[in-house]
């Protein structure tokens, strides 16, 4: 795992078409921008992870996640 410093307004790049900038960063949080490809898939982690376990438990068949989403 790399760890740098940014500032507001500096960049990192990952690869040659993957840009994240710093646009804000403040009380605890930090914005950012991130510039690539459309094919380039950027989820936040939490989210992806919320639909992973949903996937796998309905391939359990378990109706617990239908009843979560009719309330």
């Amino acid at each position: 795992m790399l760890v740098i410093t940014r500032k507001k307004g500096e960049s990192i790049l990952i690869g040659d078409n993957i840009e994240v900038t710093i646009v804000k960063a403040e009380d605890g949080t930090v914005k950012l921008a991130i510039e690539a490809p459309k094919e380039v898939r950027v989820l936040r982690k939490e989210l992806y992870n919320q639909v992973k376990d949903e996937n796998k438990n309905a391939l359990k068949g378990d109706l617990s996640i239908l009843k979560q989403i009719k309330k």
